[in-house]
């Protein structure tokens, strides 16, 4: 993983940025998808990936999808923030994109695994990590079998990679379990606004205060 630039987060001109991450079947997107909706200052960082679309997947909009050929000139370039290997497909979050955003004033949230997110937590502070859980190990397995996986072992895999990523739960910020889809949205909506009322993001509205 490699990125030339660093990103400021901690000035209080600059938006926020929140990094949410879930194994397969957990319903991330759906709640990420729903809170953007709510929020009329935040913009989803749309990830670069090597896989093709999947059914109603828009280029620019879910994933810009690029080829591999692509993708390793942008790695050799620095261009992303972070990016990581998944089932043979590349995956990225471009950090021009995150650092125009931010210097704008926006708020961001990014779609990122679990090694993804541990690479940002690293390089740029000020982040927020939330890390969404299904209600159990149980309905986790059910949720991976809907998901259309036709062979047993391709859903083990996924089962097995899925509790390797929820044991890095430990450094996350939050934890938002999906046991119903609109609390699940509310959580996250409320961790949001909770961070944006922190004093030290409103140093510069509250001075003449003190």
């Amino acid at each position: 993983m490699n990125s030339k630039k660093n990103i400021a987060t901690n000035s209080n001109d600059q938006g926020l940025f929140v990094v949410v991450s879930a194994p397969s079947g957990a319903g991330k997107t759906s709640i990420c998808r729903e809170v953007l909706k709510m929020l009329p200052n935040m913009r989803f960082s749309v990830s670069y990936t090597t896989r093709p679309p999947r059914p109603k997947e828009e280029d620019g909009k879910d994933y810009y999808f690029i080829s591999d050929f692509e993708f390793k000139k942008r790695i050799a370039e620095g261009e992303f923030a972070e990016w990581a290997e998944n089932y043979g497909y590349l995956y990225g979050t471009s950090g021009k994109t995150m650092k125009d955003f931010l210097e704008k004033g926006y708020d961001l949230m990014l779609d990122v695994d679990p090694r993804g997110a541990s690479e940002l937590k690293k390089k740029y502070p000020g982040g927020i990590f939330v890390f969404v859980l299904p209600p159990s190990i149980d309905e986790l397995k059910v949720r991976l079998r809907q998901r259309g996986f036709e062979e047993e072992k391709i859903i083990e895999e996924r089962f097995e990679k899925a509790m390797d990523e929820i044991k890095e739960i430990v450094w996350y910020d939050y934890i938002v379990i999906n046991d119903s889809l609109k609390s699940a949205i509310d959580n996250l909506r409320s961790i949001y606004v909770a961070e944006k009322s922190r004093r030290e993001r409103l140093t510069e509205k509250i001075k003449d205060f003190l």
